[in-house]
């Protein structure tokens, strides 16, 4: 499941941004991206994974990489009444 989403997240930072994003790329220390992005970016998150990220949940850092964002989501959908819709098939 793990490579499904990080492969889900991949593509879609690589559309985004318009080059081919790895799972252990900084996309904001390379310049790729800015903090309008980093909004388009949760949005996304939310909405294909079926999560609510939270206020404590927006450190930069949680977003810099596709890895970081995998295990963001991995412990939003360990969460209690959580689930990772989308996930698988999309």
């Amino acid at each position: 499941m793990n490579d499904d989403i990080t492969e889900q997240i991949t593509e879609f930072l690589s559309a985004a941004l318009r080059r081919r994003i790895e799972p252990d790329d900084d996309y904001f220390d390379q310049g790729f991206a800015d903090s309008l992005f980093a909004l388009e970016l949760v949005t996304f998150v939310e909405n294909r994974f079926g999560l609510t990220i939270e206020v404590e949940d927006l450190d930069l850092d949680n977003f810099r990489t596709a890895n970081r964002i995998t295990e963001v989501v991995r412990r939003k959908a360990g969460a209690p009444g959580r689930g990772v819709a989308h996930a698988e098939g999309s």
